[in-house]
Parts: structure tokens; C-alpha cells; sequence
């Protein structure tokens, strides 16, 4: 923790009935120590709980995942494509096809964060236009500021696609669009049909949009060259009030013990929560090889993509799946050894992989299994 500048963390291993839970340091910097309730933002592990509404609402035949979106997400019908990811935004040919479910669920609907946009000599037309519409798809979440769910849709629609529909893997953006998606179809708040589908089902008291108890809630700290500075208070930041956007993609806060249940239901064939068939899909690859072999996809190297989530295709860990969310948390869950995962803390990741006490913490939990080689 001291090498990594980790102020607080909450770690919890499980194997079997076996449930481990770790906590040490503080909420903030000079705060209040972390417990095992405590809360923290879990970013882009969010997109595994909207990708499991997502097939619940499949299950209850509210909308399948191979038909078009246009009914319940108009905004996205009838795109045009960038011929290229860094032209004008105006220099675009028809899409080839319609955006599904599916599509949204595996990233390749055709617009999300590619790398190569991050190190262009020149910003690409797309990623300036996406920053004067404050839909921050492209970057760290920012629920107070971003539009509300249908401004933000329309938004969204306003902007051509960077790729095709079903042609290469794109992060981030298709999770955000499942909120919406899924709060069309059941027409509720997207807070309220994972309420309903998943949280109350599952026990998940503290997982939630945002903080109702910010007593619990960490202060989320980004390390800068003068040591780590504060980036979301817990008494007064985005979290501890409704948001504008109720972000499918990164919005959620919560708990080891939630984020178990969670776990749990997955591992259960989807506990009556999910259909098992579509649980297998979710945690399985669902990419071709020409949809993940791009500049757009290094940080799947050695990994596919089911529903939402990664899933480990190489190595001595092969078929365990799972997501980081870059405000803190690793969730990991290999279903070949039993085993489970899960480590909180307050501190940006300052590279897409994680600081260093997560990887060593999923080490140390490996060693501990007898007989393990991962």
C-alpha cells in the first residue's frame, strides 16, 4: 500500500464457503478507517452488473439480442460510419447494418475509446466533438455533468460511428448505451431496473448510483508528482447525491460483500436472476479474431470479451473472467479453481493496468490454492 499510495483498501478472497475479507487504512487521507462495509466507486466494474440487467431483461423477452436497437434507442438508427476513425467528421460512408444488443454487450457497435486516439500526433475530429458535448465516454465518468439519459442519447446519435457495427471492439461506450436501452424497455430509471433484476434478488443493500450513506464513502484520490490529490469527496462529490446520468458504464458504488453476491449469482448458473444459457455467454469470448486483433484493443492482450467483461483466453488462468474499474477496484473470477477476487481502494489507476497491491494480492491469492501454477 505505501509503495502504490493506497490510502485504503478492502480486499476479500473466496473459495468454496470460504470468505476471507481484509481491510486496512483509511477512507481518507487522516479519516476514518475502512471497514468492510465501506463503499467505494466501482467505475467500469459497473458494466458487468449492466450487462447482466441487460440479459435479464432479454430472459423476461423485453427485447432480444440480435434484433435492431432502433425501437427502443431511435437516436442510433440509421448511422453513418467515419471512413476513417481520425477524418472529419463529415467524411463518412452508410452503415452496413443495424446496431443490436449484441452488439452493445461485446463492444463492437462501432464507437467507444480506441488507443490510438490517445497518442494521434493530431486530435482526431471525433474525440474533440465528443468533449464539447460533455458525454465523457471517451474518460473517467462524470455523473454530474454529464447530460441526462435521453439528452445524452441524443447526443451520442448526433455523432457519426468510428467502425462498422460488428467490426472491432471499441471500450467503454456500449455499456452507457445499454443504460438506456434497458431503462426504455422496462421503463423505469436504469437505478431501478437493476434495483429490481438484480439488487434486491440478490441481497446487494449497498450497491446504488450513488452514496445514500457517505459516512461510508471513500474519498477517491488521483496520484499526481506532488504525491495524491483529492478527486472526489465523499461528504460533497458526484457520488453522494443522484446523478444527471445514471451511467451504465462506470455510475455504480459498492461493496466487497455485494460485488460477492454478484460473483455468486454468475457462478450459479445465474441463481434465477439470469438464464443460464445466457450466463454461459456472458462469461465466455465472444469476439472473433479480427474483432479483437486491433490498435483499438491492447489492453485485451491475452484476453477476449464476453457480455461486458473480459475473459482470460491464455496462460495458466485461462476461462477466469472479470473487469478493473480504473477508480480502484479489480473484480476476478476463475471458475476452474474456485475462486474469487476482489479488491476496493480509492486511488486511480494512473495506467490501464492496475496498481501493483491489486496484481499481487491476485497473486498471493493464487499461491494460496494447492497445487495452483497461475
Amino acid at each position: 500500500m505505501a509503495s502504490d499510495g493506497v490510502p485504503g483498501i478492502v480486499a476479500l478472497v473466496a473459495s468454496g464457503d470460504q470468505v476471507h475479507v481484509a481491510t486496512a487504512g483509511a477512507l481518507s487521507i487522516g479519516g476514518a478507517p475502512v471497514a468492510r462495509d465501506s463503499m467505494f466507486r466501482i467505475a467500469s466494474v459497473t458494466k458487468l452488473v449492466t450487462g447482466a440487467a441487460t440479459l435479464a431483461l432479454v430472459g423476461e423477452g423485453l427485447f432480444s439480442l440480435d434484433e435492431p436497437v432502433d425501437r427502443l434507442v431511435p437516436e442510433l438508427a440509421d448511422r453513418r460510419v467515419l471512413r476513417r476513425m481520425d477524418a472529419p467528421l463529415d467524411d463518412t460512408v452508410r452503415a452496413e447494418r443495424a446496431i443490436t444488443a449484441r452488439d452493445l454487450l461485446t463492444f463492437t457497435f462501432g464507437f467507444g475509446i480506441s488507443a490510438a486516439m490517445f497518442t494521434a500526433e493530431r486530435p482526431w475530429p471525433i474525440l474533440e466533438a465528443e468533449r464539447g458535448l460533455h458525454l465523457h465516454t471517451f474518460g473517467p465518468p462524470d455523473p454530474a455533468h454529464q447530460p441526462a439519459g435521453d439528452a445524452w442519447i441524443e447526443a451520442l446519435g448526433s455523432l457519426p460511428l468510428l467502425a462498422q457495427p460488428g467490426e472491432t471492439w471499441l471500450y467503454n461506450t456500449g455499456a452507457s448505451v445499454l443504460g438506456v436501452l434497458i431503462a426504455r424497455a422496462a421503463g423505469a430509471p436504469l437505478s431501478e431496473v437493476l434495483a429490481s433484476r438484480l439488487f434486491e434478488p440478490l441481497g446487494m443493500r449497498d450497491t446504488a448510483m450513488w452514496a445514500s450513506d457517505v459516512d461510508r464513502l471513500a474519498t477517491a484520490y488521483v496520484a499526481t508528482g506532488d504525491g495524491l490529490e483529492v478527486w472526489d469527496p465523499a461528504l460533497s462529490g458526484a457520488w453522494s447525491r443522484p446523478p444527471n446520468f445514471e451511467d451504465g458504464a462506470a455510475g455504480l458504488v459498492s461493496t466487497v460483500d455485494d460485488l460477492l453476491s454478484f460473483a455468486r449469482m454468475l457462478r450459479r448458473d445465474g441463481d434465477g436472476v439470469i438464464a443460464p444459457a445466457l450466463v454461459d455467454a456472458m462469461t465466455t469470448n465472444q469476439l472473433r479474431d479480427s474483432q479483437a486483433a486491433t490498435e483499438s484493443a491492447p489492453i485485451l492482450l491475452g484476453r477476449g470479451w464476453g457480455f461486458c467483461q473480459s475473459v482470460i483466453t491464455q496462460g495458466p488462468r485461462t476461462g477466469a473472467f472479470g473487469w478493473d474499474g480504473g477508480l480502484g477496484t479489480t473484480w476476478l473470477v476463475d471458475p476452474a479453481r474456485d475462486l474469487t477476487v476482489i479488491v476496493m481502494t480509492q486511488r486511480l489507476f494512473s495506467s490501464p493496468d492496475p496498481p501493483q497491491v491489486h496484481v499481487d494480492l491476485q497473486t498471493a491469492a493464487y499461491g494460496a490454492l494447492v497445487g495452483s501454477d497461475a
